[in-house]
């Protein structure tokens, strides 16, 4: 059995034509009666070595941590130390160079990558924590904490930059931007300090950034609309990234998320979620739908208990999502032809291809 990372690397060593990999994927979408346009492909796992390789490097990445961690000088800081950021930064930067640049094995790339922009943010927000530890500890209004966050934020977005220019792992886009989010809603937090309106402007930051890091997505998904190169991929975990950006903040504005939803409020989340939808039709992503999952299940729960289906509440609520998901999986092609084909002829030639056979 051969993986589409299989037929890259392939290509990659010249052992088969672009054209032959693309008519191969071709020939078994066609003969699985599945448009290989609508499939949504990246690359994750070649075969079960990724699981393997993954479970030992979590394994040697704590050790590391807890190892890093017994390194103290100070017994006035009780959090991590910088060294337990640091090895383990170094650790998954070693490692990566062999796994990624060398054996380009995929879910430990993204195991490794997170472990060492994790490692890093840690030793920054570590160092500098431990050089104001009685402004870290009592209970004032968090802005030293926050002006923390933000430079270890930015630290750990140029080590995420610096990350993809050796190894080039696509969800390092996503990491570093997620690094820039943080920073931005870390200076917005130093600044504004807490007060009641705190909350509130953080959620309406975190939307304008869920939206930018969704419009920064679509740059890359239009720069790919046939989805044959690591754009692709770069732009799945940069949706993936800007759906729950764009999800919990609506929500929580709108009032549904404080536990005493109204029937009108429920019915909101479900009208919010068909929209989602149709987005994620147009843009041919599901990230949208599945981020949006645990809010519309807890809205049609909620109804479902408030019309006397007290037992039996989120079960029927997982039977009609369940069914609508597998029935719109099932006619994702057709549907997504619905939603498309309206649309204005420039912003279709944006969007992923519906039925141009693919090239090399």
């Amino acid at each position: 059995m051969y993986s589409d990372s299989d037929l890259d690397a392939a290509v990659t060593a010249g052992a088969m034509t672009p054209e032959a990999a693309a008519a191969l994927r071709n020939f078994v979408a066609e003969s699985a009666a599945s448009p290989l346009v609508d499939e949504e492909h990246f690359r994750l796992l070649t075969g079960f070595n990724d699981i393997f390789v993954a479970i030992a490097a979590a394994i040697l990445l704590v050790a590391v941590a807890w190892i890093g961690d017994a390194v103290r000088f100070s017994d006035q800081w009780e959090g991590p130390t910088p060294f337990s950021g640091l090895f383990v930064a170094a650790t998954a930067w070693g490692l990566a160079e062999f796994f990624t640049l060398k054996r380009r094995m995929a879910l430990p790339s993204i195991i490794l990558l997170l472990a060492f922009v994790g490692g890093v943010f840690v030793t920054i927000g570590a160092a500098v924590g431990m050089m104001f530890p009685d402004a870290m500890n009592e209970a004032g209004d968090g802005r030293t904490a926050a002006m923390i966050g933000a430079v270890s934020a930015a630290v750990a977005a140029g080590a995420a930059r610096l990350h993809w220019r050796r190894f080039r792992v696509p969800i390092t886009i996503a990491a570093g931007a997620a690094a820039v989010v943080v920073l931005a809603l870390a200076l917005i937090a130093s600044a504004i300090g807490e007060s009641p309106a705190t909350k509130d402007a953080l959620l309406a930051a975190a939307l304008v950034a869920g939206v930018g890091v969704f419009l920064f997505a679509m740059r890359w998904d239009s720069s790919d609309p046939t989805r044959q190169t690591r754009r692709s991929d770069v732009a799945f975990w940069l949706h993936l990234l800007s759906a729950p950006l764009i999800v919990h903040p609506v929500f929580s504005l709108l009032g549904l998320t404080d536990g005493n939803a109204t029937i009108l409020e429920a019915m909101v989340v479900v009208i919010v979620y068909v929209m989602l939808g149709l987005t994620a039709l147009a843009i041919d992503r599901r990230a949208l739908l599945v981020s949006a999952l645990a809010y519309v299940l807890w809205a049609l729960s909620d109804l479902f208990k408030r019309f006397g289906a007290v037992e039996l509440n989120f079960a029927l609520t997982a039977f009609i999502i369940g069914s609508a998901l597998l029935l719109l999986s099932a006619f994702w092609h057709s549907a997504r032809r619905k939603v498309v084909e309206p649309l204005p002829a420039g912003l279709r030639a944006r969007l992923p291809v519906m039925d141009r056979p693919l090239t090399a």
